[in-house]
């Protein structure tokens, strides 16, 4: 199996920053994807950045220009910067991974348990 344990997150004024980490640990031969989700009240969940392993990052216009993903390889983890932030990007952030467990072209995903980002205006 495979553990994503998030940290980060809280309550920040606009205009202010956060920075959020997920670390992967378990089982698995490699991750392919590693990205960050939010889910605001009554929304669906979004993908707000994302970083496939080899690959270039992306972000939905939302969030370009502010938000920042980036990635520790040798540990396994993920992280979000966000500055600028906005009372829109309040939201549960999920951290979402995809491992393959082993070899093979198949992967599986993982979510983290979330954390909560509020930005006050």
């Amino acid at each position: 199996q495979v553990q994503l344990v998030e940290s980060g997150g809280g309550l920040v004024q606009a205009g202010g920053s956060l920075r959020l980490s997920c670390a992967a640990s378990g089982s698995f031969v490699s991750i392919t994807f590693m990205g960050w989700y939010r889910q605001a009240p009554g929304k669906q969940r979004e993908l707000v950045a994302g970083i496939p392993t080899g690959g270039s990052t992306n972000y939905p216009d939302s969030v370009k220009g502010r938000f920042t993903i980036s990635r520790d390889n040798a540990n396994n983890t993920v992280y979000l910067q966000m500055n600028s932030l906005k009372p829109e990007d309040t939201g549960v952030y999920y951290c979402n991974v995809d491992v393959r467990l082993s070899v093979g072209p198949l992967s599986k995903s993982y979510w983290g348990q979330g954390t909560q980002v509020a930005v006050s205006s």
